[in-house]
């Protein structure tokens, strides 16, 4: 990770602005025969004095030649950069080099410092005579500085084959403050043949560093993630997808053996690092690799972003043959369910979040998770209720625990997002769901799939009435959300597009949720 300093600073008036190809070079610069910077350009992680700038050097994006990554061969390049505070970058507030290292896939990740807190900036990169597209980045307000208006969109579920990403181009034509992914965005497997609408360039389930790194190159490629990245500032988490469907820490969904499933994902996590612009923080060791991380808005808006798949518990009666991801179990059936000591968020990182809640000076406190918190059961042919095991359901000790620190910490504003269930969800938040009366602890919005396809409709409206905290569903469309914040109110927009299997797709608010200040629980508008 490059540091921009303070003292790279210059002047921004007097800033050289000459020919790209000769900033930051002592020697004839290189001339590229194909563009380098094909995957685009990436902000990420801001703070009130910087963010995180990304790109990857890729002029053969689609060469799978494991001796030359993307095109690239040979030692690390030095890449030049600039920061300036206009869109045309005439005024040059910052500039410096950095180096995309071969070991991280000719990728770079420069934590910038040194800018104005609460305001964007623009910026570039440039390898010889070679010069990236423009992107924006945002600072954030400082904590605890007044801030009267915070927008943000939250994303999840982003699959190549099963149609186009027309939901980021919407996103970014409302120029949010940031935007939130929560998982999934890449699918390792492979889709059927009758629900493909644009086939992956592997037609097989990816496990190795270089199949991850090409999954991404080819996601990365497409223009309307590439415009989303480069004119907006992402906060970043995984779900499952980013290694394997339904993986638990070392558990596979398949049951292979733990040291080589860890195998398999310190791969997965090192292509999510090279692909993501995070900080210095999040880069991997092995299958080790942090993404929880938090980021403050003024003293208006805190988001809280959590990993739940690295540190989490064992899957709930994880066993072979069928028990190996997502299954329905009944208390009778599996008792490991609730199981006190069973964790979704390990116990560090449970002691971390927890200890935001207590220091949070934020009048609206968002926890970003991958997975519902909100509970929903089926009736087995019993009668019983049923719960999945893969999402909180299947840890709900772990959320009471939650739950119960957000009511005890006196949270202000409780908010929870999560993506994973390609289907647009708003949830009242209990400390007992099997009391009516139990006060609303927190409010839960889940956002619908980007473009995966959905669960079936039928199947989960018919239990509605059986879940009497689950205050909206609907899982027929994809799309995004959009979140506006003020002192009084957040505003949260349901938007789903018309159709997922054509790129210029039209988009439309589905429904709209009010949620005043002081208040636990919603309004729909």
């Amino acid at each position: 990770m490059t540091k921009l300093s303070r003292r790279s600073f210059v002047g921004g008036a007097a800033a050289f602005i000459g020919a790209p190809a000769l900033i930051g070079c002592a020697t004839v610069p290189r001339r590229w025969t194909l563009d380098p910077f094909t995957l685009g350009v990436a902000s990420g992680s801001p703070s009130p004095d910087g963010f995180v700038l990304w790109t990857r050097l890729a002029p053969e994006p689609l060469s799978f030649d494991p001796f030359a990554l993307a095109g690239m061969r040979g030692d690390a390049v030095e890449l030049a950069y600039e920061i300036a505070a206009d869109p045309e970058l005439r005024t040059i507030v910052a500039r410096g080099t950095a180096r995309a290292d071969p070991a991280f896939a000719y990728s770079v990740h420069i934590e910038a410092e040194g800018l104005k807190p609460g305001r964007p900036y623009w910026y570039r990169f440039m390898s010889g005579d070679a010069v990236s597209r423009t992107g924006r980045a945002m600072t954030s307000t400082a904590p605890g500085a007044p801030l009267e208006r915070f927008k943000f969109g939250f994303v999840s579920c982003s699959n190549y084959e099963h149609g186009y990403f027309a939901a980021y181009r919407h996103l970014a034509d409302e120029q949010p403050d940031a935007v939130v992914y929560l998982g999934d965005y890449i699918y390792e497997y492979a889709s059927p043949p009758d629900v493909v609408v644009r086939r992956h360039s592997q037609i097989a389930e990816i496990t190795t560093l270089a199949d991850y790194r090409n999954r991404y190159t080819q996601y990365r490629l497409d223009p309307d993630l590439q415009r989303l990245h480069a004119e907006t500032t992402a906060l970043m988490t995984w779900d499952d997808h980013e290694v394997q469907n339904d993986y638990a820490d070392r558990w596979s969904e398949d049951f292979e053996d733990p040291e080589r499933f860890l195998f398999r994902r310190a791969g997965a996590y090192q292509a999510y690092y090279e692909h993501m612009p995070v900080r210095a923080l999040s880069r991997p060791n092995g299958p080790v690799m942090r993404v929880y991380d938090r980021y403050s808005f003024g003293d208006l808006v805190e988001i809280a972003l959590i990993d739940g798949r690295q540190y989490r518990s064992r899957g709930a009666c994880y066993a072979p043959p069928d028990k190996g991801g997502t299954h329905f179990e009944t208390d009778a059936s599996c008792p490991e369910r609730l199981d006190e000591r069973r964790s979704l968020l390990g116990v560090e990182q449970e002691t971390w979040l927890y200890d935001r809640f207590d220091r949070s000076l934020a009048r609206w406190n968002v926890l970003a998770s991958d997975v519902m918190i909100g509970q929903f059961h089926f009736p087995n042919p019993a009668g019983e209720a049923t719960f999945t095991t893969d999402d909180w359901n299947g840890y709900p000790a772990a959320r009471t625990r939650l739950l119960s620190r957000i009511r005890d910490s006196r949270l202000s504003n409780p908010v929870t997002i999560a993506g994973d269930m390609h289907s647009f969800w708003a949830n009242d938040l209990k400390l007992d769901f099997d009391n009516p009366s139990s006060p609303t602890v927190a409010t839960e919005f889940v956002g619908t799939s980007v473009s995966a396809i959905p669960p079936p409709y039928e199947a989960f409206a018919a239990q509605l009435s059986s879940n009497p905290y689950v205050r909206f569903f609907e899982s027929r469309v994809r799309g995004y959300a959009s979140v506006t914040v003020d002192h009084g109110t957040m505003t949260t927009r349901f938007n789903a597009l018309a159709d997922v299997r054509s790129p210029t797709s039209a988009i439309s608010t589905l429904k709209t949720f009010v949620i005043e200040n002081g208040k636990a629980g919603l309004v729909a508008a």
